[in-house]
């Protein structure tokens, strides 16, 4: 006898099962460490074939809300509360308080937050990056790569690249840990204050290799956003290309209304 299925998209009937195995676990209903229930068990439950299930399990996992394990089936994560990210984040009195931008928003979301540096040095500008820059492809660049933890689990890669001829003379900016603050603060010390920052998103599937790093299942949502530091000289100082699981984020910005 199957299961009537509520409140989920209109379209084929894996989707809606799909829906509503994702709102359970949102819901509670199953909680970090439950086991989703067996294909056998959800045949049953819905009154549909192995295959309109095994359809809706490639959902459920694609919403990032589950891991698989090979011979054990598919486990509920215990992945930390969704954060908001706004713009007040770069905002100039917490840079000169001493506080970067990840770790002010997360204190104030009451989060533990850590920061794992992965790799601070030289490195040929990428495409993007280089023309973002105004630098020539190739370009020697200072490279910051991190990855950031919320209560323990990753969320967010973010890779740095910065001109060499404003960086080489700001030794903060090649240790790991550049201050309070964190880099923008070490620049705007060195002269180079902010205009603005402008951001590109972009929501795709991650690749293996990103949901790896991030602990996410493979295909989960990620967003893709890339930020240029902006001076009130024209400057491009800095281009920081970040990755971040999209089931822990939540966007908030103020635009202003007037011209």
């Amino acid at each position: 006898m199957g299961t009537a299925v509520e409140g989920g998209r209109s379209g084929p009937r894996y989707v809606q099962i799909a829906d509503e195995i994702v709102r359970q676990i949102r819901a509670g209903v199953l909680k970090p460490g439950d086991m989703v229930p067996s294909e056998s068990e959800l045949v049953e439950r819905y009154g549909v074939s192995g295959g309109t299930i095994r359809k809706a399990m490639v959902e459920v996992r694609a919403s990032g809300l589950v891991e698989t394990r090979h011979g054990k089936g598919s486990i509920v994560k215990d992945r930390p509360p969704v954060r908001h990210r706004s713009s007040d984040r770069f905002r100039r009195s917490l840079r000169q308080g001493g506080k970067a931008a990840y770790l002010a928003e997360s204190a104030q979301s009451g989060a533990t937050a850590r920061v794992s540096v992965l790799y601070i040095g030289p490195m040929e500008a990428p495409g993007d990056a280089a023309q973002r820059l105004g630098v020539p492809v190739g370009t020697q660049v200072l490279a910051r790569r991190r990855l950031y933890f919320r209560n323990g689990t990753p969320v967010e890669t973010a890779s740095s690249y910065l001109p060499w001829d404003v960086v080489k003379d700001i030794p903060e900016l090649f240790a790991e840990n550049p201050g309070g603050g964190g880099i923008y603060a070490r620049l705007e010390d060195h002269g180079h204050e902010f205009a603005e920052f402008v951001e590109t998103l972009q929501a795709r599937p991650a690749s293996k290799a990103e949901a790896t790093e991030l602990a996410l299942s493979p295909g989960a949502p990620v967003v893709h956003l890339i930020r240029e530091a902006r001076t009130t000289a024209g400057l491009v100082v800095e281009v920081c290309d970040t990755l971040m699981a999209a089931d822990q984020f939540i966007f908030e910005y103020r635009i202003p209304a007037a011209d």
